[in-house]
């Protein structure tokens, strides 16, 4: 009987020791995770993606069917304007142009004969040897022979166009791009000119062709700054400005959006045409403001058992003052999503707000256990 009764009290006794170093852990575990409220600089930012082209991409075609004969520039060849890049087999434009230059020699030896019989006709006219309408005739037939003349001069200036439309010159400085042709290759310019290369006119001059929403475009100036990254190089940030903001909506299945142009430098040439780049326009900026993370503008005390939750209206964030959660009324500014500022509100540097329940994270936490 007395060993049972020496169990039952140490059996009492580790439960009050447990229940006592229970309450006291937990006692002494925080409910509340806070942040500091600061003094700090804030960008409000608006994202959006892009391509990287060049300011000026030129495509270089032919005005004249034909084979490619020769290819004399390939891809990131730099290139001069009236470098030659390609050239066809002449050898039809040739024979056009030497039928055409025998053409204007008959005309210009039919102009003489003319040129002759109506100086003849003219003196025998005065002479009283001929007719009016004779001499008339041999007028005329000297003026048909003259145009002609220009005719077949008109045919040799075409044929000889199209002989030098058989070389394919750059028309500005740059560096090639893209060529789309190859030796032996037969191109038709019959419908519309084919491209033949495309030649990027400065590289170390780029531009980001973007898309901006339309719940965005709003925000979006000529002459905003722009960081951006590429997946080239995730490490490297770069910097550019807003250029033109277009007015041609895009619409694909029911979102809507604008083209924004920013200017890029690209002096190493490390930016290729066609790259990726995350864009970040910082659309507002100010300086030294009272600021909190947002996360604490998020938070929400949790509603007690059997109590309903309380809808809050307008901004506000819980301060804690001595262990308790003191809800503050705030009136908010620029966000750049880490940080908001504060324009007004009963809050100084060094205040700590709430920003985490942790009571609510560990039953969290336990939950996901129990389900996996």
């Amino acid at each position: 009987m007395r060993k049972i009764v020496v169990g039952v009290l140490l059996v009492a006794a580790a439960l009050a020791a447990g229940w006592w170093w229970s309450g006291t852990r937990k006692a002494a575990e925080p409910q509340y995770r806070t942040a500091t409220v600061d003094r700090g600089d804030i960008a409000a930012e608006v994202s959006a993606n892009g391509t990287l082209n060049p300011v000026t991409l030129v495509n270089v075609g032919t005005q004249v069917s034909g084979t490619v004969r020769r290819i004399e520039a390939d891809f990131n060849q730099p290139v001069k304007a009236g470098q030659v890049l390609a050239e066809l087999d002449p050898a039809l434009f040739e024979a056009a142009l030497a039928q055409s230059s025998a053409n204007l020699a008959n005309a210009r030896a039919q102009l003489k004969l003319a040129e002759a019989n109506a100086a003849r006709m003219q003196t025998l006219f005065k002479q009283d040897y001929v007719s009016r309408q004779e001499f008339d005739q041999a007028l005329a037939a000297r003026e048909q022979a003259a145009a002609q003349v220009r005719l077949a001069s008109a045919q040799v200036t075409r044929d000889r166009t199209n002989l030098g439309f058989s070389i394919i010159r750059s028309p500005v400085d740059g560096t090639v791009i893209n060529r789309q042709v190859d030796v032996g290759q037969t191109v038709a310019a019959s419908f519309q000119t084919p491209t033949l290369f495309q030649i990027g006119k400065d590289l170390t001059r780029m531009q980001i062709d973007s898309t901006v929403s339309e719940a965005d475009i709003g925000q979006i100036k000529v002459g905003q700054r722009v960081k951006f990254r590429v997946d080239a190089f995730p490490d490297t940030e770069y910097t550019g400005s807003v250029r033109q903001v277009r007015l041609n909506a895009k619409t694909e299945q029911s979102v809507v959006t604008y083209n924004v142009v920013v200017d890029v430098a690209n002096p190493d040439l490390a930016l290729m045409p066609g790259m990726t780049a995350n864009l970040q326009v910082e659309v507002e900026s100010r300086k030294n403001v009272l600021r909190v993370p947002t996360t604490a503008l998020r938070f929400r005390l949790r509603a007690a058992p059997g109590e309903a939750a309380v809808k809050v209206r307008g901004a506000a964030v819980y301060r804690l003052v001595d262990g308790r959660p003191q809800r503050v009324p705030v009136k908010t500014g620029i966000s750049d999503k880490a940080y908001t500022e504060i324009v007004r509100g009963d809050l100084k540097p060094g205040d700590a707000v709430i920003v985490a329940d942790l009571s609510v994270q560990k039953e969290n936490s336990g939950m996901r256990g129990r389900l996996f």
